[in-house]
């Protein structure tokens, strides 16, 4: 590799289009955003708002350049069943009503251009990984190429496919590398911005025997357990950036008049959520808190983000 190679976008996030979150907050705490020709990972617990954030990117890559967009369609590949069409149809009204958005023509549907795919298999998502060069070459034609893929979500493909055994997780590995390869060669060609969804596990181990840490987070918390990415190491390696959503439940006090059958007092509990960099190359360890609204993810202003030792 050349010296002056290493200034290139595929080389320097710092200078990759982004993709924004339509959300200045987020935008701020990401540098602008998804990046193009990478693959961003997002964990979480079931219920955290992973889901959420990437329907709202399918929408948000369809803005214009001048506002943080790709000005292309998208591909959702689903693993997780049933498809969340009623909320995505929910985002797209919010999002064609938003004065953020500065699409003249009254008729534009934008869900015409997100392209959605169910897959059950590790086997088929490869295969139609495969298949997507050409896909991709006709799409990109048109007035909206395809320039984000979303998979949602990675580890639902694998957690039940492979048993724990020595010759299946290497397989599993094997099928990481080839997915993940396959996954880089495209954001490269054609300038995507790919993002995954992963799960978490309990996480069971010892520190001082294991020294394994991954990424710049000592540990990950969420409602009360410590966790770690589904997938383990093999898959880590895979990604460029991995962002992990935290959940917890505040309780706000007791609500006078109601009480349980039991005779308590029901109280009011409010979840608090945040999304901390586990690692990145063009990002610090850092948390911002997030609210999931009937109109979309947003970032809750707190001064200075959080930094994460």
């Amino acid at each position: 590799m050349k010296p002056s190679t290493l200034l290139t976008p595929q080389n320097n996030p710092i200078l990759t289009q982004k993709l924004t979150l339509n959300c200045p907050i987020l935008d701020c705490f990401l540098a602008g955003g998804i990046p193009t020709n990478s693959i961003t990972e997002i964990v979480a617990e079931s219920g955290s708002g992973k889901t959420q954030l990437c329907l709202q990117l399918l929408l948000s890559a369809q803005l214009p350049p001048s506002r943080g967009g790709l000005s292309a369609s998208s591909l959702y590949l689903y693993t997780e069943f049933p498809f969340p069409d009623r909320r995505l149809r929910q985002l797209a009204s919010s999002f064609t009503q938003s004065s953020n958005t500065h699409f003249v023509n009254l008729s534009y549907d934008p869900l015409s251009n997100v392209l959605v795919q169910g897959v059950h298999d590790a086997d088929q998502l490869f295969d139609v990984l495969l298949k997507l060069d050409s896909f991709l070459v006709r799409r990109n034609v048109g007035r909206w190429p395809v320039r984000l893929i979303v998979i949602d979500s990675i580890a639902a493909l694998f957690r039940s496919e492979f048993e724990n055994t020595p010759k299946d997780l290497k397989r599993r590995s094997s099928f990481f590398f080839k997915i993940a390869g396959r996954l880089r060669e495209l954001a490269d060609k054609f300038g995507l911005a790919v993002v995954v969804t992963n799960q978490v596990v309990d996480y069971v181990g010892n520190d001082a025997i294991s020294g394994l840490r991954i990424g710049n987070l000592g540990c990950l918390y969420t409602s009360g357990r410590r966790v770690c990415a589904a997938l383990g190491l093999a898959w880590a390696n895979c990604v460029n950036t991995r962002l992990f959503i935290s959940r917890s439940d505040e309780v706000l006090g007791e609500r006078s008049g109601l009480v349980e059958e039991d005779g308590s007092y029901s109280v009011c509990v409010r979840s608090r959520r945040h999304i901390h960099v586990v690692f990145a190359p063009h990002l610090p360890s850092s948390s911002c808190e997030f609210s999931i609204l009937r109109e979309g993810v947003f970032g809750i202003e707190s001064g200075n983000h959080s930094i994460t030792s």
